[in-house]
């Protein structure tokens, strides 16, 4: 299907990855199964790179988003990306036998596109075909997930695989893997790859290998492997790519030196990004040291990025609004907050603040600050649970209405300046993409505020605070003392040290909280049962709802014994602890 009809070849080569992920995440125990189970959450899941290496996890990555790009983008796709993604997905699969089969191993191979078909008896599928075809195929994997999951049998079949196939994975990691993965091509692919995510086309000659005079060399010249051009014809960014496993950071002072070139020629420093095709770094010399990013930044970003050089005004001489907070400590923490990222270059702070003390009108004013100073065009707003979602926007609602506040939950396609998601929803939207180009950028955030931040919401949903390139705000009730280390690490702050703190003794010194107060509350459910006859009126709808067997029957009560059996069980307590 390469020649004939690439666009569908994308397709089942991601169709293809997902079959041997999901027999990855089924075989080898040494995976954890993330907060979803879809193709991005699973290779995206840190369990998975340490168990593939980097060579996989990115031609994984390559695969998933070319299918991405077959189902969603209006424009051809090529035939030399469907055969990329076939070539990666045959490195894969050589991968997959090579570290887990019990017998034989492959023998080393070369892709050769020769053998790759030109010609098939099979129709070529539209994009609107292969996105009816994709909710199909998604449809049978949940239904086939639920039937193997009441399968106790299989359970016990699938322990005693697991323990053979980790024997056979022992003994065959014993043996050098010499296959030649081609980790190179790859590398500069991606590239190119992410590049056009972002908007970048790649489409004219001065994209790429832009000569330059100015070099201190003895030809006193150089060629920039990728210039971003803004539509006045002037330099946005650039891209020093070494496509090689040495250090990304390398090319660091030779892509300051392309700057200073263009610099010199268009009177505008470019953003300099330097990567190694799997690492990649942001340096806006002008404002920041660099930095780690997961890709690279959108036109507009880019725009921004510059613009604000001579725009932003200082956070230390801005006013805040009063009338959002009044108390001495919301104006202290926000001013802590804007030292850290203004005077100390951070870019990352943890408050710790006791419930209902204002955190959330707190960071409205924080927003507003930053906007009015133009270090903030966009605010993303996470929390855990929906109601906490619908709880800030109704706020930011009430105290930035000209921010235009979105909850992304229900409206996910909304325009604002300020998007509420919980953490779900955003993981879900990362990819996103109108023809081929991802709806948000690494750069489309420039503040990302985490309501109940610790280490289990990093360990869920850190790809989400690892792609947006952003300032990061942490917000906590739990008493400094109580945090532990690898949360204040991922704030990069030293352990029992916030940015600031407002604990719930100082709260109730100052009379804004009351002591806790001890209540005893009977267990009535699990002491008495539940009867249809004693619930609310909502709580009845819902009873109604359930399905409680296969012939449709709703019983009246659900006795004690039923109630305490089905919470305090082994499956409820592992997912408790």
């Amino acid at each position: 299907m390469v020649h004939p009809d690439p666009r569908t070849a994308c397709f089942y080569a991601r169709r293809a990855l997902e079959v041997v992920v999901a027999w990855l995440y089924k075989h080898d125990s040494a995976l954890r199964l993330p907060y979803q189970d879809n193709l991005s959450a699973l290779i995206h899941e840190p369990s998975f790179k340490q168990v593939t290496g980097d060579a996989v996890f990115y031609k994984a990555r390559v695969i998933k988003d070319l299918g991405n790009l077959a189902v969603h983008k209006h424009t051809p796709v090529k035939p030399m990306d469907a055969q990329m993604a076939v070539k990666e997905l045959f490195h894969v699969c050589f991968w997959l036998a090579r570290h887990y089969a019990r017998g034989a191993k492959p023998v080393d191979g070369v892709f050769n596109p020769a053998l790759l078909p030109t010609t098939t008896p099979l129709p070529k599928q539209t994009q609107d075909q292969l996105l009816k075809l994709e909710g199909q195929l998604k449809d049978k994997d949940e239904k086939l997930s639920a039937l193997l999951s009441d399968k106790t049998a299989l359970d016990v079949e699938l322990v005693k695989l697991r323990a053979e196939i980790t024997v056979a994975k022992q003994a065959n990691e014993k043996q050098p893997d010499t296959h030649d993965y081609s980790e190179a091509e790859t590398r500069e692919y991606f590239i190119d790859l992410l590049l056009k995510e972002t908007g970048w086309a790649l489409d004219q000659a001065r994209d790429r290998e832009f000569p330059v005079t100015g070099m201190p060399n003895a030809k006193n010249e150089g060629f920039v492997d990728y210039v971003l051009w803004g539509d006045d014809g002037k330099p946005l960014g650039i891209v020093e790519a070494k496509r090689t496993k040495k250090d990304a950071k390398i090319g660091r002072q030779q892509a300051k030196l392309y700057a200073d070139c263009l610099e010199q020629q268009f009177g505008q420093r470019p953003v300099i990004f330097y990567t190694n095709g799997y690492e990649h770094w942001i340096w806006d010399d002008a404002c920041y040291p660099p930095r780690a990013v997961q890709g690279f930044y959108k036109k507009a970003e880019l725009e921004l990025l510059i613009q604000r050089r001579t725009t932003r005004k200082k956070l230390a001489e801005a006013k805040i609004n009063e009338v959002t907070v009044e108390r001495y400590y919301h104006t202290r923490a926000i001013r802590r907050i804007c030292e850290a990222f203004e005077k100390d270059h951070d870019r990352k702070s943890l408050l710790v603040m006791a419930t209902g003390s204002g955190k959330t009108r707190l960071v409205i004013a924080l927003s507003e600050l930053l906007m009015q100073c133009n270090w903030a065009k966009r605010v993303l707003f996470l929390a855990d649970r929906k109601a906490l979602v619908k709880q800030a926007v109704n706020a930011f609602k009430k105290f930035l209405p000209d921010a235009s506040p979105v909850n992304l939950v229900t409206e996910k396609n909304a325009q604002g300046r300020v998007y509420v998601s919980t953490y779900p929803t955003m993981m879900g939207l990362i990819d996103d993409a109108t023809d081929g180009t991802r709806r948000f950028g690494p750069g489309h955030f420039d503040l990302i505020i985490i309501d109940e931040a610790h280490r289990s919401v990093y360990q869920k949903y850190g790809a989400v605070f690892r792609y947006f390139d952003s300032l990061l705000v942490g917000l906590t009730a739990t008493p400094r003392e109580e945090i532990d280390r690898d949360t204040y690490g991922l704030f990069e702050l030293e352990a029992g040290v916030p940015t600031d703190a407002y604990p719930l003794d100082q709260a109730v010194k100052d009379g804004y909280l009351v002591p806790p107060r001890a209540v005893s509350v009977p267990l009535k459910f699990q002491r008495g049962g539940i009867h249809y006859d004693e619930l609310s009126e909502e709580e009845k709808e819902q009873w109604d709802a359930a399905e409680w067997d296969e012939d449709g029957r709703v019983p009246d009560r659900v006795e004690a014994e039923a109630v305490n059996k089905w919470l305090f069980n082994k499956d409820t307590v592992d997912k408790v602890l």
